[in-house]
């Protein structure tokens, strides 16, 4: 019986294993499957525009048009309030080209990137964070998305706000917003099948649909109101015996700007690696992550400021202004039309963002975790099946204090970014072995037992000065130190230069070895033959011609031999 069970058991891991083609140097293992390798020019596949649909995605989204109401409810001005915008969105830009660089070069993604940091077992570490905010984000976007979903429904059928609430008490929302979520994941559910190097189709509708809903939504508002309302001429007004003066809270707003993003900085060599040359990459970027994302800020102000003119209150959240302008479902056919397809726009943009962000990302780095099993694909489903683990509506609706600290995570991940670009850039050269990231036997980044030590503590010494400001912020502890407060108030660049500088200083004290070697041979047939001349790196046939072997493992072997 147990020989039997042995045997059906090895049957099913054997059919649920990922099988590579060999002959695209695709192995599967402990460290490596498709979706982990270096990505070969055949699937390099994304241009500029890909690069601004990505990033339109991350801009034209309901958070990012709220983004001034935060900064205006402390006090500052509207002119302030777009100026920490501008700057925020251009460090945004610069740290996350400053990271997805080793895509670029490698065409590595995060998951794999960290091993030559961290260590081959520590790179767990910075994964485990990235996939619980992975679960927890794509949870939350499902819920925030279904809003919208609701909003059309209503549109469509005006009864739908009404309905009977069909949920226990002891459930924190109404059964027309659990429907909404329901709809929402159902419908999201087929994009999982998309992969990555065919996202332009995606990219392109949700681009163009969105920023026309936009516009002809600020139009709208701007026309039937005749022009900006009061909180387009708001100026200084930070309340009196406030501890904070105006250029402290606007460091505090490009702290929050930045830290918002951080984990989609962390991991922006996910989707660097699928880019055909750094230009790509640059131009997209820079056009969309910034402008677009500027932009996007200022029109919901805009748009913002006609309604209140209009209604004569501030609708801040776009579901809300959009339920009020069909009247909860009892406006007009016109006025529910219009609402629908707005909604829509809203929604095409938040479940396409979902997706990227959160469940493509999720699945490549769960691939990390068990490369012989898990793809990008089946990892993205189980990024999506989790979300009725997380149950968003517990923690949208109940627990707001759960969702703060997590928007303010970037505490523990911008040490990561200051180990990875000092370790990238001013240690190794921009310079990594490639052959190295997928194997823990003679291993330049197996380090002590598969762990670098010297980025768990730096990376430690990065969030402990900040930590403490996180917890009196989200205790809303007033009576607390200045000096915490003012550290939280500058947490992401404090976390990003310590950990940076003390991984460096650490790392000249106690040296690595072979740090900044790299390999002769183009093992995996990785880069082009302009590339690899720029590299120094000669192809695999070449040498395997030359030595008239069929073994890839000689070719190395002859250059390992040589050092």
């Amino acid at each position: 019986m147990a020989a039997d069970m042995t045997y059906r058991f090895g049957v099913v891991k054997e059919k649920i294993r990922l099988h590579g083609d060999e002959a695209q140097h695709e192995q599967t293992d402990q460290w490596s499957n498709r979706d982990l390798i270096p990505l070969p020019p055949s699937r390099r596949t994304w241009g500029w525009f890909h690069y601004f649909g990505y990033w339109t995605l991350s801009s034209l989204n309901i958070t990012n048009w709220q983004t001034p109401s935060s900064f205006l409810t402390q006090g500052l001005s509207v002119g302030q309030s777009m100026l920490i915008i501008v700057i925020g969105r251009a460090l945004i830009v610069a740290f996350s080209t400053l990271i997805a660089w080793c895509g670029i070069k490698w065409h590595i993604g995060f998951t794999v990137q960290n091993r030559f940091t961290w260590g081959m077992r520590g790179s767990y570490i910075p994964l485990l964070q990235r996939i619980l905010l992975n679960f927890i984000w794509n949870a939350v976007q499902c819920w925030n998305g279904g809003r919208l979903v609701a909003v059309c429904l209503t549109a469509i059928w005006p009864s739908f706000a009404k309905m009977r609430n069909f949920l226990p008490e002891s459930l924190p929302t109404t059964g027309d917003e659990f429907v909404g979520f329901i709809v929402f994941w159902v419908l999201s559910t087929p994009l999982l099948c998309i992969p990555p190097e065919k996202f332009k189709i995606p990219f392109l509708v949700t681009s163009i649909y969105c920023g026309l809903a936009m516009l002809s939504m600020m139009i709208w508002a701007l026309a039937t109101a005749g022009g900006v309302g009061p909180l387009w001429n708001t100026g200084v007004a930070i309340p009196e015996g406030s501890a904070w003066n105006s250029s402290w809270l606007m460091m505090a707003g490009i702290n929050q700007l930045i830290g918002g993003i951080a984990a989609g900085i962390t991991n922006g060599s996910d989707f660097s690696r699928y880019a055909r040359g750094w230009q790509s990459y640059v131009i997209g970027s820079t056009s969309s992550g910034w402008v677009t994302g500027t932009l996007v800020c200022f029109i919901g102000l805009v748009t913002t400021s006609a309604a209140q003119k209009i209604y004569g209150e501030v609708y801040w959240n776009p579901p809300d202004l959009l339920m009020t302008m069909m009247e909860n479902g009892d406006g007009t056919s016109a006025a529910r039309a219009g609402v629908f397809f707005l909604a829509f726009g809203f929604g095409l943009t938040s479940m396409f963002e979902n997706i990227c962000g959160n469940a493509v990302a999720g699945g490549i780095d769960l691939a990390g975790l068990w490369p012989r099993y898990i793809n990008i694909r089946r990892g993205a489903v189980i990024t999506f099946v989790a979300a009725w683990i997380v149950q968003p509506w517990q923690l949208v609706n109940r627990a707001t204090t759960f969702i703060q600290v997590l928007s303010s995570f970037s505490v523990f991940l911008s040490p990561i970014i200051g180990l990875m670009a000092t370790d990238f850039y001013l240690l190794r050269g921009r310079k990594i072995r490639l052959s190295h990231l997928y194997r823990n036997r003679d291993t330049s980044y197996w380090f002590w037992n598969g762990m670098n030590w010297r980025a768990v503590v730096a990376w430690i010494c990065g969030w402990i000065p900040t930590i403490g400001g996180l917890i009196v912020t989200v205790n809303q502890d007033t009576n607390a130190p200045r000096s915490l407060h003012e550290l939280y108030f500058m947490a992401f660049l404090i976390g990003f230069f310590i950990s940076g500088t003390l991984f460096f200083g650490l790392n000249k004290l106690f040296p690595v070895a072979a740090m900044g070697d790299y390999d002769e041979v183009d093992l995996y047939g990785t880069f082009t033959a302009e590339e690899a001349a720029k590299l120094g790196v000669t192809p695999v046939e070449q040498i395997l011609g030359i030595h008239e072997s069929n073994e890839p493992s000689l070719a190395q072997e002859i250059f390992d031999k040589k050092e």
